[in-house]
C-alpha cells in the first residue's frame, strides 16, 4: 500500500519533486529548511525512495563570482549531506531508488558524469533548463514537445513564465523567482514517479 511506502524530498523546497508521490498517497516527506535541516537530519527506518535537490548555488555555470567567491566545500556540505542519508537508508535496506538531481554544472566535477541529462521540454514541459540526474532508478519515459517559437524567444531572454510556489510556500532566503525557477518541472516529476512506484 502507497500510504506504508515513505519518500524522503531532500532539500524539497515546495515538494514539486514528490508532489507525483503525494498525491498517490505516499507517505511523502519534504526535507527543507526551515523546519527540517540535512545537515542535521535523522532519516526514519524503512524509506521506500529518496529524491535529493541540494542547492546549485555553488556549481551553477550562471553563477558570476565576482560579488561572492564560488565556494565548493560550502555547496558539497550539503550535497554529502544528502548522500550520507541516502546512504544510512540503503545499508538499513529497503531504498527501492534514489536520485539526485542539479543543473548542469560544476557537481559533474564532484560527483563524476550523471546517469540521465535532460530538458524539462523532453519531458512534455515547455521550457529549457538542462538537469543532471544521479543516482539509482528506473529510467523515466520521455515525452518530448516542441517548443513553439514565441516561447523559444521568452526564453532567450530569460523571460519564461514560471510556476505559482504553492499555497503557504515561502522560501527561506525570501527569494521567490528563485523558488519558482527552482520548481521541478511537473511533466518530468510525473515520468519519474510513474517509472519508480
Amino acid at each position: 500500500m502507497s500510504k506504508d511506502k515513505i519518500i524522503l524530498d531532500l532539500c524539497g523546497g515546495t515538494g514539486s519533486w514528490s508532489k507525483p508521490y503525494q498525491d498517490n498517497g505516499y507517505d511523502v516527506r519534504v526535507i527543507t529548511l526551515p523546519e527540517y535541516d540535512v545537515l542535521t537530519y535523522q532519516p526514519p527506518k524503512n524509506v521506500y525512495g529518496i529524491l535529493a535537490a541540494p542547492p546549485c548555488t555553488m556549481f551553477s555555470l550562471a553563477r558570476t563570482t565576482a560579488k561572492t567567491p564560488r565556494d565548493f566545500g560550502q555547496g558539497l556540505e550539503i550535497v554529502k549531506a544528502c548522500l550520507n542519508i541516502i546512504w544510512q537508508c540503503r545499508i538499513e535496506g529497503g531504498v527501492k531508488f534514489w536520485a539526485l538531481e542539479n543543473p548542469v554544472g560544476y557537481l559533474r566535477q564532484f560527483l563524476g558524469t550523471p546517469s540521465l541529462t535532460f530538458q524539462p521540454c523532453d519531458y512534455g514541459d515547455y521550457h529549457t533548463k538542462k538537469t543532471d540526474l544521479w543516482g539509482y532508478y528506473n529510467m523515466p519515459k520521455k515525452n518530448p514537445v516542441i517548443i513553439p517559437e514565441d516561447i523559444l524567444q521568452k526564453l532567450a531572454i530569460n523571460n519564461r513564465d514560471l510556476p505559482q510556489l504553492p499555497s503557504g510556500y515561502r522560501p527561506p532566503d525570501g527569494k521567490l523567482q528563485a523558488a519558482r525557477r527552482a520548481m521541478t518541472p511537473q511533466g518530468f516529476a510525473q515520468a519519474f514517479y510513474k517509472a519508480n512506484r
